[in-house]
């Protein structure tokens, strides 16, 4: 099968990474690939990192990380969008082997040739969620229901409610 996208220059942030054909929804695309480390080797080598809003670090679950400065793929370049065509799915072992996880990118619905493919990193840190930290991690989507930043929020905000199938 042919490829249906590729890396280029992004107008939300860097690069991106964009379908060069009509996709459907429900498809799967790219694991996200790169070196596998644990939570303590992560926080070793990238501790004081924060500051940056840029990482390469995928959690693929409570024991590692898949570090994509390293041995990374084209999975590393998809942006973040607060209104996202793709959704990163975390795939298990069947043998329960949590070292074998995957995690996936694949289309929420159908897109076409030309769009960037996005989804919400829902990026969590393990800190208060800062005005400061907000703006590290400022969200560049352009979408018109778009929160300001790639962090996930610690909290529902008062008076709303959860979109039905979220």
């Amino acid at each position: 099968m042919p490829k249906t996208f590729k890396q280029r220059r992004s107008p939300i942030h860097g690069n991106g990474v964009f379908a060069t054909a009509n996709i459907p929804a429900q498809k799967e695309l790219v694991e996200y690939k790169g070196q596998l480390l644990t939570h303590a080797q992560a926080d070793r080598l990238y501790d004081g990192t924060t500051d940056t809003g840029h990482t390469f670090l995928f959690t693929l679950n409570d024991r590692y990380v898949i570090d994509a400065n390293v041995e990374g793929n084209v999975a590393r370049w998809f942006n973040h969008s607060c209104s996202p065509n793709c959704q990163a799915v975390h795939e298990e072992d069947p043998k329960g082997k949590r070292r074998n996880d995957r995690v996936l990118i694949e289309t929420l619905r159908d897109i076409k040739a030309g769009e960037e493919l996005t989804y919400d990193y829902g990026i969590s840190l393990g800190e208060r969620l800062t005005p400061r930290l907000k703006k590290i991690w400022e969200c560049r989507c352009g979408e018109p229901d778009c929160i300001g930043t790639m962090l996930k929020p610690k909290r529902k905000a008062k008076g709303t409610s959860k979109k039905k199938g979220s």
